[in-house]
């Protein structure tokens, strides 16, 4: 090659374009930072027998104190259930039947009952139904937050129908509350009666049994009078009420509308199609109440309205006081003994392989370098 045509080859690679090239291979290259040429500090343990061995015991010991604990706290708490599906009236005939053929037919039943221990303070009265499915996805979807917030508006959530509007041939009038869920509101009337020289009726309170997030933020009443319904004009009661939102609690004005208690604690789904819902509170400043639910005969007494035979469901009355870790459910203590016993077993068995079988990480991994090919 002569000495011209290096210098053209050489003129040729100082071009723009290898100039280019050569800029965009550089601006491609990783910065040499620790992390991206992955050089970071790292720690990878080895799992040997003496870290696993010792950390199954060590989660044995702990877990099952724990479940114990929390198992006999459960345990503690007195729980009395009183299945009431098929009671009979007066007449001798079921309840269920009668508001089968009506559901706007009343039908009162009484039903004796035995406490054989005085219930310790505080107590709550529950209702419990079973195969009822509120958590549908369309009806857990039924509702109006907006409306419940207490704004009135004239146009509703798409997903509270077909329980949205009253329609007549002229116009259509808002339900409040609009939706499924509001419209299969729970309305059994339960009375709990101590039997005695003179009977004598348990006081309940039906305040103080739902959230205080859901009662001051979640749910509110639109501007107005709620005791006279002004608050609530030009809207409808759901079709299977009896009576409008504003007179839910006839004894209460400061308990009816959309902060009324009951509905509160309705409108919270339960996760699971048996299950139980707060109902009242033993009041227990009463004489003859205090500190306790005295054992003894007791009638119960419902104003049975709500139908739950159609779909094979039944209802329950349920009574209960707690502990500091809630209501009755040995679930989560026999959990943690089974899983600590799980533990304690598994390390046996490892310790017994890892003595007959094992071999020490020095034995293992004595010859291995850095030099060492892999």
């Amino acid at each position: 090659m002569s000495y011209n045509e290096v210098e053209l080859e050489m003129a040729s690679r100082n071009t723009p374009d290898s100039v280019t090239e050569d800029s965009q291979r550089k601006s491609e290259k990783p910065s040499s930072s620790a992390f991206k040429q992955q050089k970071l500090q790292a720690w990878q343990p080895i799992l040997t027998a003496g870290t696993v061995l010792p950390s199954f015991f060590i989660i044995g010991l702990a877990f099952i104190p724990i479940g114990i604990g929390l198992l006999v706290s459960s345990n503690k708490v007195q729980e009395f259930q009183l299945d009431y599906t098929y009671c009979l009236n007066e007449k001798g005939e079921e309840c269920a039947e009668v508001i089968k053929k009506n559901f706007r037919n009343k039908c009162i039943c009484k039903i004796e009952f035995n406490l054989t221990e005085d219930f310790e303070r505080n107590v709550f009265v529950y209702y419990g139904l079973t195969n009822y499915y509120q958590n549908h996805r369309r009806y857990v979807k039924s509702r109006d937050d907006q409306q419940l917030l207490g704004k009135v508006t004239d146009t509703l959530s798409a997903d509270c129908k077909p329980f949205a509007y009253v329609e007549n041939s002229t116009y259509k009038t808002p339900i409040a509350p609009c939706g499924a869920i509001a419209n299969s509101l729970f309305n059994d009337t339960i009375t709990l009666k101590l039997q005695g020289n003179k009977e004598v009726e348990v006081p309940l309170l039906n305040t103080g049994i739902a959230w205080p997030t859901d009662t001051t933020v979640k749910f509110q009443n639109p501007p107005g009078d709620v005791s006279t319904g002004e608050a609530f004009t030009k809207t409808a009661k759901p079709l299977n009420w009896d009576r409008p939102v504003w007179q839910l609690d006839p004894s209460h004005s400061e308990n009816n509308g959309y902060q009324n208690e009951d509905l509160i604690v309705w409108m919270r789904n339960a996760a699971l199609p048996t299950f139980r819902k707060l109902y009242r509170r033993v009041d227990h400043e009463k004489e003859g109440f205090k500190n306790h639910l005295p054992k003894g005969i007791y009638n119960l007494i419902v104003q049975y309205t709500y139908p739950v035979t159609s779909f094979k469901g039944t209802k329950r009355l349920i009574l209960s006081n707690t502990t500091w870790l809630g209501g009755k459910n040995p679930f989560l203590g026999i959990t943690y003994i089974v899983v600590g016993s799980i533990c304690l077993i598994l390390s046996i068995m490892f310790l017994v392989i890892h003595k007959k079988f094992g071999k020490s990480p020095h034995d293992v991994m004595g010859n291995i370098t850095e030099r060492t090919p892999y």
